[in-house]
């Protein structure tokens, strides 16, 4: 029996040779840059040339217009006229703003009512007054009395109290017994 060579036996050099080969990859994504690369030139000209043929074509403006400012770019002057509610321009300041106002208005003194003597104190002297003086408390039987609308207005925290039927006045009759 004579042998003959096999012609479809695989090659050992390491790899399968019917794979694709990384150069065909490689010429495919070049392709493929190349191609977006002409698309975006053609867009490109497209935007440039319709963007010079329609102010080419614009009618003339009449005399008696006079051109409006860009409305586009906001100045802070605009900012300022623009109706309520208003976009925050910088969240990070405007809020930093905020609370350090709110921070000044903890920690200083300053009048809430003038007329009726109502002021505003510091967080840290408030507690230091309430742990000397001890919180305010009324007293149940105390003198002063609210007025009749303000206990009217005012949630009942007591227990109901029994209402008391009057009583039919006796008559005469009704007493001697008749």
């Amino acid at each position: 029996m004579s042998e003959t060579p096999m012609t479809n036996q695989p090659n050992h050099d390491g790899f399968e040779q019917e794979d694709l080969s990384s150069r065909t990859a490689l010429y495919f994504l070049a392709g493929l840059v190349l191609v977006g690369l002409v698309v975006y030139l053609i867009v490109f000209g497209m935007y440039r040339f319709l963007d010079s043929y329609a102010t080419a074509h614009q009618p003339p403006m009449s005399p008696m217009v006079r051109p409006e400012a860009d409305t586009r770019a906001v100045t802070p002057e605009n900012a300022e006229t623009f109706p309520q509610p208003r976009l925050e321009e910088n969240e990070r300041t405007q809020f930093r703003s905020f609370i350090e106002d709110q921070d000044r208005k903890l920690a200083t003194y300053d009048w809430v009512d003038k007329d009726r003597g109502t002021v505003r104190i510091p967080i840290d002297r408030a507690m230091e007054l309430i742990a000397q003086r001890g919180l305010p408390v009324h007293a149940e039987g105390a003198s002063s009395a609210p007025s009749s609308a303000a206990q009217n207005s005012a949630p009942k925290t007591s227990a109901p109290v029994k209402k008391q039927t009057p009583k039919a006045p006796k008559t005469k009759a009704a007493a001697s017994g008749k």
